[in-house]
């Protein structure tokens, strides 16, 4: 791909590379590098800021498929890439100019899509804290006391789990691939959370109608109400 989308978790960009920019302009590699190498001096001559120059260009290497030897390279944003390319001349030039102002808009059009899923997944995760802890609160104010009272809300959360997803919390966690110690919230999608929100908050209501003696019957009730959803939803 001409561009790609780097970065860690809230920091992604859209880049492309010294190499690729050699490869579609029919430049030698060695030749592009020395022009960014150039462009980075010209810019710390004139005082243009550290930030600025990293933000556009990122030194590092790769290695190469025939021999494995390490090599120079530079990722560069949008604004690095037109710098660059600024004097690339021709009809062949022009045409693959515009193919990559079409490739960072299409990358800068997803990563917004990206950040606007993360925010309402974000939201939607600080409301399912919120329904969490009213269950809780419900079980320890609600229910008498009893030895197995302190894994009510386990037990509650484990059943929740196994009516949408009919899997074990052992097997939700084999499927999203991540260890005990990890939450298995933090990997569902927003529509998911909104979903165990919807059973925790049908629980908490049950418990206090006085249904917490039956564990069964909130089993039936929950799983009624997925399948009513289900049917709703063809």
């Amino acid at each position: 791909m001409l561009v790609t989308i780097e970065g860690k978790k809230g920091e992604e960009r859209p880049i492309t590379t010294s190499l690729k920019v050699a490869e579609v302009f029919n430049k030698q590699h060695k030749d592009v590098l020395r022009a960014i190498d150039n462009l980075v001096s010209e810019m710390a001559a004139e005082s243009q800021s550290a930030k600025l120059r990293s933000d556009m260009f990122f030194k590092t290497t790769y290695k190469a498929e025939e021999g494995g030897r390490n090599y120079p390279l530079y990722f560069m944003n949008r604004d690095g890439f037109a710098l660059v390319v600024m004097g690339f001349t021709g009809a062949e030039a022009t045409k693959w100019k515009l193919k990559y102002i079409a490739a960072f808009n299409e990358m800068e059009a997803t990563l917004k899509r990206i950040y606007e899923e993360r925010k309402q997944w974000e939201i939607e995760r600080a409301k399912g804290v919120l329904v969490r802890h009213i269950l809780t609160d419900t079980i320890k104010n609600v229910l008498p006391e009893s030895p197995h009272k302190n894994f009510m809300y386990s037990n509650y959360t484990k059943l929740i789990y196994k009516v949408i997803f009919d899997k074990t919390v052992e097997e939700l966690r084999a499927d999203l691939k991540i260890q005990k110690s990890e939450s298995i919230r933090d990997n569902l999608t927003k529509e998911e959370i909104a979903e165990v929100e919807n059973l925790e908050r049908l629980t908490t209501g049950l418990i206090n109608l006085g249904w917490s003696w039956s564990y069964e019957r909130i089993k039936d009730f929950l799983e009624s109400n997925v399948h009513q959803k289900m049917a709703a939803s063809k």
